[in-house]
């Protein structure tokens, strides 16, 4: 029996619409540039993002394993690994992907998130670092992340509070910014909202913290749901 021949062309044009929608981490001129655009102008905005993932995070010390879901090209499932926490990576995009297996020394996977294929408390937490915003059901993804996650889940997020959200959409209407058209933005309280709907029944607690001020303003991070990053930390009491 012949088997029937796959093109890679018909399965990168199927994952381009993924969820019913195009994304940008399903295209190869944007996927293959990522890497620098964290190198260039993003350098600043990253120094202050992982300080505050850090310190959410680290505060933890029952956290020594976790899995970073959308994990991308591992800009920061490298970085976990940095601060003395074990880093696995999954992304559905195999574009991202086939540039983190040149870049990461770690178990990655090619899956979604909303159908995780790993057992109950596989690890001690699960991460989405900059991609919970483009999921159709976030509540099915939190209660993949509950049910994976043995400690808790971290999320590092783009704050729906910052004036560059509204410089983007305006960018968008001119065909200018292609990487926010599907995005989700939430705020602290939004996203609160979601995790107390998917845990219903659960004991947690819920710690956050902003950064992407102007670096003209006198503070970087504070206590207040303003700025273009939050960090939120959900940590499992049952």
């Amino acid at each position: 029996m012949q088997l029937e021949q796959k093109s890679f062309n018909v399965l990168s044009e199927k994952l381009s619409n993924w969820q019913g929608r195009k994304e940008w981490f399903f295209n190869r001129e944007h996927t293959d540039t990522y890497e620098q655009w964290y190198e260039g102008r993003y350098k600043r905005a990253e120094v202050w993002q992982k300080k505050v993932m850090a310190e959410l995070v680290g505060k933890d010390k029952n956290i020594s394993e976790l899995l970073e879901f959308g994990c991308g090209t591992t800009r920061f499932t490298r970085w976990w690994k940095e601060i003395g926490i074990e880093a696995t990576g999954g992304d559905l995009s195999p574009f991202m992907l086939g540039q983190a297996v040149h870049l990461f020394d770690g178990d990655l996977v090619n899956a979604d998130s909303h159908f995780m294929p790993f057992k109950n408390n596989s690890f001690d937490a699960v991460a989405f670092i900059t991609t919970f915003e483009y999921y159709r059901d976030p509540v099915q993804v939190i209660r993949e992340a509950a049910r994976v996650g043995k400690k808790g889940i971290v999320f590092g997020m783009m704050n729906r509070n910052s004036p560059k959200v509204l410089r983007r959409r305006v960018q968008e209407i001119f065909g200018q910014n292609p990487f926010y058209l599907t995005a989700t933005f939430y705020t602290p309280k939004l996203l609160s909202q979601k995790i107390h709907e998917a845990l219903k029944g659960r004991e947690y607690t819920i710690e956050w913290t902003c950064t992407g001020l102007p670096k003209w303003f006198p503070m970087q991070q504070w206590s207040l749901p303003i700025g273009d990053f939050f960090g939120l930390y959900v940590r499992f009491n049952d």
